[in-house]
């Protein structure tokens, strides 16, 4: 080997490298410990609310020290936050937090844009266009450009009264195409897009999670926001989702409106039937008449018995007063809110107002701390539905305790809305009326005015905050408001607890598989055997070195695709050291035995390692979150593989053998293994096809008729890991959950120990916002009670719990258009890795017949595994659902099939070209003899490593375990039975066509 010294050079300065970026992941971990302790000493776990204050504690910690210097290396000083941003970072599955997709809402922003039209064509097309989003893979605009097209008639986008606005004028006029329209608009909706991902951005800045990550998903206005490590998910939600609307109105007393209350309440009675009543009919059709007014009145809200069956429709909800002179006109329970809404909003108690109220505005407040009670105002509205004053005057926000120990938010606002201020709040004074302040629809406050009016634009905002709502109202309200509504689309909650036990579980697996491959390869090659190790053991350094060095997220996937490998880098050294062992059965000397060895191995594998990188590719850029995790560690891993098993292991066996020392590369047992094998192959090849085919039809029949046990992923719904105290029947909570009373339908599966389930249920699955999601775990809650004694709901929904045993340990929601996306992204990177596969044997082996066979090979594999999960599913004691994790496990057992099929066809594109006289059928079935060692040996060694980890890893990857396990099975046995016979008949078919043609 030439260049040894440069070698050398390069090793050392690597692992130096790795170390080093290593070193301040162990001083943050260092760190983090020691806060811990700290919070634990300061704060007893007597102390209400323990865990929450805790987390503060060590925060503040964290946070005091974050620049001073805690570590040194060398004459290089580097403060907490240098350390922590140079450490390697965990992913969710690791850490604990939340992983969120949101959906920016392109339709709220053309409304905006269009000044909130009432143009029918406009608003037809709106609502056309989300009918089409729930099967289209195009984005929001396209299909509303698409739906407004086939409705416009004569009406054009450049319309006075849709986007020929004041707001849009110079960059839309009259005499405009639709099609030129288009382009503005395309443009303004990406602006938009990017305010709102900056918005977010800052907000995630100032809430101060560690290695946050947030990003762009393409043009279709999705953000994903990655918060590793958070606890307070509720609050990180909210922060995430609030549009920080906020809006100053003028607000009516509560007595000037409680007559109007009586009045509705009066005209309601004649609507909406009592329970005896309803008894009384007697017509089917009357029934049915009474069910539409009460629909029609109630809206979408859900009809509440009690609002249904009441003698006082209003009256009866009430469950307190205002204070005299006060802008509250009653309260009523949370649960009644949208109900109330609809009542007053309903055009037979609008009527009953007088003109000078016709726009009065009705909204709720905050609910009472500790309470379910919200109080209803008034606000003084106006024909357009616009505030006198908006929060885009505000231009500086801060949280702050009021003279009376409360937090509340200081705002400043700019010169315009300072004078408009001051005339709002003169004109309150002069009446003793009150002003609301309004954020989100909901009323924070609604002080009476009664020191004058306020000028230079201070104002403040008062709700009975906690210190967190304070500061996180001030940063919203800092980074500016939300161009359009932000739903969460797809979300991971996974608790701390559950974090620790998959960091737990992961560590167990690695280490037992590192040991079982470096005691094997002692084993089977001896001396040369530990060599292999020595680089191997560099190899695991230099890839958690180059992932940390890179800022990379290690998950759980990515520990199986660094532990996966391992397994797979053995393949280098196993197929260096068969050739050596060949080349000294010729008869050569030893040196050049190695010699040759390394530079006949060097074609293999090279091709074996390139095609498994082509999928590992494919698998980042088609993948999300913990599959880009996975592909990323692959991808680094073979890189870091070829560099330790071509130029370590053999600097030393040079090293060992110039120093007169003599290396056999087997043991005494391995020696004669596989020594002298003639299989002939080709003879069995079609008891192969019978078999292969046997097995791909019953696979195919079941995927007909059982399918297979799609996840949220690609059906969309909410899925919950719950975990109990004691064992509990999956079947059992299943038959609870479905009751129509809870939702109807939804499906509970044992993970791992019998007391752990995964509860699925596609319940308002079309709907978003934090009141949905409430709504599902209390229901979840009230369904499960009987199997959780002593559990409070609080204790049941927590995630700030380091040490959570009981309750919901993990959260995953997916909608059904996000759920199509990723349906089609996995076919286009099944499809697209098969494509490349196909192009890159093409051109290495110069004949399609190869192509042929490791293409249909692939496709006899997948279809394999895909049948076996089919058929297997149902009485599986662990999770089988067919996610994206199921899809990297695809692409890998894609990748590695080719990687052992590149290897034999390697071997006999070189005994075709040395053995020019020996029949095609010959050179095939000694160039497969020839490789069987190296096939069966390397096959062995990943199938231990990917036991170790199915049986000592985390329940949530032993489904994508078992997949890759049965890939590697078929994968070996397709590589010598299905991809060479296959190719084989191709050309042999080839052939006799050109004889015949002679």
């Amino acid at each position: 080997m030439q260049n040894k010294g440069l070698v050398k050079l390069f090793a050392v300065l690597f692992g130096l490298v790795s170390i080093y970026q290593l070193s301040f992941t162990f001083k943050a971990n260092q760190i983090e410990k020691n806060a811990e302790e700290i919070a634990i000493t300061k704060i007893p776990d007597t102390e209400e609310n323990y865990r929450v204050k805790r987390s503060a504690e060590e925060a503040n910690y964290l946070e005091s020290i974050a620049t001073d210097t805690v570590f040194n290396i060398g004459i290089a000083k580097f403060t907490y936050n240098e350390v922590k941003a140079k450490a390697m970072n965990l992913g969710l599955d690791l850490k604990g937090g939340l992983n969120v997709i949101l959906q920016i809402s392109v339709k709220d922003i053309l409304k905006g844009l269009a000044n909130h039209t009432t143009n029918p064509a406009f608003n037809q097309a709106l609502d056309n266009a989300s009918e089409l989003q729930k099967d289209s893979q195009n984005t929001y605009l396209e299909d509303f450009f698409i739906a407004f097209d086939a409705i416009k008639g004569d009406t054009k986008l450049a319309s006075p009264d849709i986007f020929y606005t004041k707001e849009l004028d110079g960059e839309i006029n009259g005499t405009m195409s639709d099609d030129e329209v288009k382009q503005v608009i395309g443009r303004k909706i990406d602006e938009s897009i990017v305010s709102a991902f900056e918005v977010l951005r800052k907000r995630i800045d100032e809430f101060g999670v560690t290695s946050p990550n947030i990003q762009r998903l393409g043009t279709s206005g999705r953000i994903l926001v990655e918060l590793p490590g958070v606890k307070d998910v509720e609050r990180a939600t909210s922060l995430l989702q609030s549009t920080a609307q906020l809006e100053f109105w003028d607000a009516y007393k509560g007595e000037q409106f409680f007559p109007f209350l009586a009045q509705a309440n009066e005209v309601l009675k004649e609507i909406v039937d009592t329970q005896e009543t309803t008894e009384e009919l007697k017509s089917e059709d009357a029934e049915d008449a009474t069910d539409s007014k009460i629909d029609e009145l109630l809206g979408d809200a859900e009809t509440d018995s009690t609002a249904v069956a009441s003698v006082n429709p209003i009256f009866d909800l009430i469950k307190g007063q205002g204070y005299p002179g006060g802008p509250v006109l009653a309260k009523f329970e949370l649960k009644d809110r949208e109900t109330l809404l609809n009542y007053l909003n309903s055009k037979e108690v609008r009527a009953l107002l007088p003109a000078e109220q016709r726009y009065v505005k009705f909204a709720f407040g905050k609910p009472e701390k500790n309470s379910e009670l919200v109080d209803l105002y008034a606000l003084v509205g106006n024909r357009d539905n616009v505030p006198p004053l908006s929060g885009a005057v505000v231009t500086d926000a801060r949280n702050q305790f009021s003279p009376t120990g409360k937090s509340e938010v200081s705002m400043q606002m700019n010169a315009k809305g300072a004078k408009i201020w001051e005339e709002m709040t003169g004109e309150a004074y002069a009446t003793k009326g009150n002003i609301a302040i309004v954020l989100d629809n909901i009323v924070y406050s609604a002080p009476t005015v009664s020191t004058g009016p306020i000028a230079g634009g201070s104002s403040s905002i008062s709700g009975d905050f906690t210190l967190n709502e304070a500061i996180d109202l001030a940063n919203v309200l800092r980074a500016g408001k939300l161009p359009a509504s932000a739903d969460i689309i797809q979300s991971d909650v996974v608790g701390p607890s559950l974090g620790q036990e998959a960091i737990d579980s992961g560590s167990m697996s690695f280490l037992i598989a590192l040991v079982l491959v470096l005691l094997w390869m002692v084993f089977y090659y001896g001396k040369v055997g530990v060599f292999s190790d020595i680089a191997m053991l560099l190899n695991i350094l230099l890839i958690f070195g180059i992932l940390s060095g890179l800022g990379a997220v290690l998950t759980l996937p990515g520990i199986a695709g660094i532990v996966l490998t391992i397994g797979m880098s053995v393949d280098a050294n196993v197929l260096i050291f068969e050739r050596i062992r060949e080349e000294i059965a010729k008869g050569k000397a030893y040196k050049e035995a190695i010699q040759d060895g390394f530079s006949n191995a060097l074609s293999s594998i090279l091709d074996a390692n390139i095609t498994t990188g082509l999928t590992a590719l494919i698998l980042f850029v088609f993948g999300t979150g913990p599959i880009k995790g996975f592909a990323t560690t692959l991808l680094i891993g073979i890189g870091t593989s070829l560099f330790t098993a071509i130029f370590i292991t053999r600097l030393l066996i040079d090293w060992y053998v110039n120093r007169g020392g003599k290396l056999n590369f087997s043991t005494f047992i391995t020696k004669n293994l596989f020594r002298n094998i003639n299989v002939e192959f080709l003879r069995k090849r079609k008891i192969a096809y019978i078999i292969s085919g046997v097995i791909i039809v019953i696979g195919l029949g079941s995927l007909f008729s059982n399918g297979l046990d799609q996840g949220v992923d690609f059906v969309g719904g909410r899925t919950y890991q719950v975990r109990f105290a004691q064992d509990v029947s999956a079947s059992e909570i299943t038959s609870v959950l479905s009751k129509p009373d809870v939702f109807g339908s939804a499906d509970a599966k044992t993970v791992g120990e019998a007391n752990n389930l995964k509860i699925t249920t596609k319940y308002k699955v079309d709907e978003t916002g934090k009141e949905v999601d409430e709504e599902i775990r209390s229901k979840l809650f009230t369904a499960l009670q009987p199997y959780l004694p002593n559990l409070t709901y609080e204790a049941f929904i927590d995630n700030t719990s380091d040490t959570k045993t009981v309750g919901i340990m993990e959260q995953y929601k997916v909608s059904p258009t996000i759920a199509d996306d990723i349906k089609q992204a996995s076919f286009w990177a099944i499809l697209g890795s098969l494509i490349v596969v196909f192009l890159y044997i093409l051109l290495r082996f110069k004949r399609w017949q190869y192509s042929l066979g490791a293409v249909a090979a692939v496709f006899h594999d997948v279809l394999i595994v895909l049948g076996v999960f089919s058929i297997t599913y149902r009485f599986m004691p662990f999770s089988m659902e067919i996610d994206q994790a199921f899809i990297a496990a695809i692409l890998t057992v894609i990748g590695y099939s080719l990687n052992d099929t590149v290897v034999v066809f390697d071997r006999i594109r070189e005994y075709f070209n040395e053995h020019t006289s020996w029949e095609f059928n010959k050179v095939v079935d000694v160039s497969l003899s020839s490789t069987l060692s190296r096939t069966l040996n390397t096959s062995l060694t990943t199938l231990v490593v990917l036991l170790a980890i199915f049986i000592f890893g985390g329940d949530s990857i032993r489904g994508f375990m078992f997949a890759l396990i049965v890939g590697v099975i078929v994968g070996t046995y397709s590589s010598l039975f299905i991809a060479t016979p296959v190719m084989f008949d191709s050309v042999q078919k080839l052939e006799d066509k050109k004889k015949k043609n002679s």
